[in-house]
């Protein structure tokens, strides 16, 4: 197998040009530094003193101030879960009280004390991330405007956690110290968690909730098949374990016998679905049948997914990208035979390997656009590897209007570099609004059968406009 993409690789090469203007006017995002993970616990420890946020006395009452103080392990009273809520805005709640970090009376004056607070979804419980020094972040009030800081630049326990105008200072630089949780994982298959299996967990989620919901996974392997229903938004799965192949939710159900979706190992339709540090695989074995070759790892008809760090892994089909989906797929590895990234959605895959692995090679999209939808698929700083050079295409149109491009992407020798699309029945690549835009690599060659980008037509296919949509849906990093 192909080595996954290396986050902190992808990290540096942001950081090269942080500041500046990318190629085709794309602009790099202040700071290269990784946000804190959606649903994951902290400490926060200000830059200034090293202190933690506190709440004082491990108190649960509304209205109690935050304080800093030193930082103490496994004080839940000073844990705090990053909670989504809204595009690119959080909450910051308490692991003891279960309360939210609250701005009083939404004031929007410099100088005023955090408190705790029930969470209620308010303004003045929202807060945005902005990269402010070396890993660390500005914590800023959607409300007021102002920063999560130190009153007076205190280094003193004690000291009042208050807002106040956002400077460079370090009294407003906040690092998220990951910390683990105190219980056992949601799901394990060894009956140390909650559950034994990942359906039985999301069985568990009401309908209809409106937060975020983390299942963690334990190391192991789960035979089975999930569904995330439509009335279950805001679900993670989360692995445990220290890489993605620790933890493996597989099955091998081909689309011959079950149909498309019957044969997907995980099937996500509740909106902002997101997955991180797992597999999702599908180890049915398309020469052994010939009732059907499909066979699908993710079957995703979700609005606004992120997929951070995450393998997909089939032969035929192994991840559909359906037409409510918009995703967001970063750090991850996938890999198939014969179209194993199709469909009718949009979705960006940033810094991701996508590897061809028959010996006989194959077309890796087979994108299904509709002709009104601006936006199909984006290979965005990725690497396409293959099992034998010269085999691979970049894709065929399943609809006519198949949209797809390979953006600043590393295109290894496992290219078919002369005729890299190709035609699906009677639907013609040259009809198709296939491109390529700056890639480089053995593969990356150009002729008469690669449609290129100009540096002003590029400006309009950043990651950001293929996921914003109507509502201006941001979570590149």
């Amino acid at each position: 197998m192909t080595e996954r993409p290396n986050r902190k690789r992808r990290a540096l090469a942001v950081a090269t040009v942080l500041g500046g203007v990318l190629a085709g006017g794309l602009v790099s995002p202040a700071g290269a530094v990784a946000l804190p993970s959606v649903g994951g616990v902290y400490q926060l420890a200000v830059k200034k003193s090293g202190k933690c946020v506190d709440v004082p006395g491990a108190s649960a009452a509304n209205g109690a101030l935050l304080q800093q103080w030193g930082c103490t392990e496994g004080a839940a009273w000073q844990q705090f879960t990053l909670a989504a809520d809204g595009s690119g805005k959080y909450r910051l709640v308490n692991r003891s009280s279960g309360k939210c970090v609250d701005v009083p009376d939404y004031s929007k004056v410099s100088g005023v004390q955090l408190q705790q607070w029930g969470c209620a979804g308010q303004t003045n419980q929202q807060w945005t991330l902005a990269a402010s020094g070396t890993d660390t972040f500005q914590v800023v009030n959607v409300n007021s405007g102002l920063c999560m800081s130190l009153k007076d630049a205190s280094t003193a326990s004690g000291a009042a956690v208050i807002q106040e105008t956002c400077t460079a200072n370090s009294n407003k630089q906040w690092a998220f110290k990951p910390v683990g949780t105190t219980g056992p994982a949601t799901v394990a298959a060894d009956g140390t968690g909650t559950y034994r299996t990942v359906q039985a967990a999301v069985n568990a989620v009401g309908s209809g909730n409106a937060s975020r919901v983390t299942i963690t996974v334990k190391p192991g392997t789960y035979r089975e098949q999930v569904t995330v229903p439509a009335d279950k938004p805001f679900i993670t799965l989360k692995g445990l374990g220290d890489s993605p192949d620790d933890v493996v939710i597989v099955n091998n159900r081909n689309a011959g016998d079950y149909g498309t979706a019957g044969s997907a190992t995980v099937v996500a339709l509740g909106h902002d679905f997101d997955a991180t540090n797992l597999t999702l695989s599908n180890d049915f074995d398309e020469n052994t049948s010939d009732t059907g070759d499909q066979a699908l790892a993710l079957y995703l008809d979700a609005d606004k997914a992120v997929l951070d760090d995450v393998r997909l892994l089939g032969d035929q089909d192994t991840f559909l990208v359906n037409n409510k989906a918009r995703a967001y797929i970063v750090d991850s590895y996938i890999e198939g035979t014969v179209d194993f990234v199709y469909g009718g959605g949009t979705a960006v895959f940033h810094g991701c390997t996508i590897h061809e692995k028959r010996s006989t090679g194959g077309p890796i999209t087979a994108a299904s656009t509709p002709a009104d939808k601006t936006y199909g698929f984006l290979f965005y700083r990725s690497t396409v590897t293959g099992a034998v050079s010269n085999t691979t295409q970049l894709g065929r149109p399943w609809r006519a209007d198949a949209q797809v491009l390979y953006r600043e992407s590393s295109l290894s020798s496992a290219l078919a570099t002369a005729q890299p699309w190709t035609d699906m029945s009677t639907n013609s690549w040259k009809n198709a609004r296939f491109s390529e835009y700056r890639n480089t690599g053995a593969g990356a060659t150009v002729n008469g059968n690669r449609p290129q980008l100009t540096d002003a037509q590029a400006a309009n296919y950043t990651p950001q406009k293929y996921l914003a949509g109507t509502d201006g849906w941001n979570p590149v990093r």
